[in-house]
């Protein structure tokens, strides 16, 4: 990594969650394999309809072991802070809800806007089809996070509502 531009200033440590009205954030990790692939592989075309997912080639199908390597690959990217995916859960049950992704700008990605030089970070969420209720209040509550708890100054997230 060296030569390669801190995502995050050294000194920051990233929050461990977040509690709000209706979820629950925590870091996503392989505990939450089975729950996790459960949740996205049912509402495959809700998630393709969220702002911020619309021409995304995420996700797709993938088998049950692909699905736990990309977990394991959220789970490194947290702990060498290149990005940081957080699980979305219900407080009642602890079941998976949807997620929420905060990476350095990808401009390969399939936003248009997508403009390094202009945002210091982007950030996408989904919530399951059956929760669908909550992206709105998942959105303005990660902005909120965002803008209270993060060193971001300009992020790029698909507004809600």
């Amino acid at each position: 990594m060296e030569g390669t531009p801190l995502f995050v200033p050294a000194g920051f440590e990233p929050p461990q969650g977040l509690v709000a009205s209706g979820f629950v954030l925590e870091p996503l990790g392989p505990r939450h394999d089975v729950a996790d692939f459960d949740a996205w592989s049912s509402s495959m075309a809700h998630i393709h309809a969220t702002p911020g997912f619309e021409g995304s080639d995420w996700p797709h199908d993938m088998s049950p072991a692909q699905n736990l390597g990309d977990l394991e690959l959220h789970e490194r990217d947290f702990e060498e802070r290149r990005g940081f995916t957080y699980t979305v859960l219900d407080p009642r049950d602890g079941g998976v809800i949807g997620c929420v992704y905060i990476y350095p700008v990808d401009t390969d990605d399939a936003d248009p806007d997508a403009d390094a030089a202009t945002h210091d970070a982007s950030v996408r969420s989904w919530v399951r089809a059956d929760r669908a209720a909550l992206d709105e209040p998942l959105w303005r509550a990660v902005s909120g996070w965002l803008e209270a708890d993060w060193p971001f100054v300009n992020v790029r997230y698909a507004a809600r509502g």
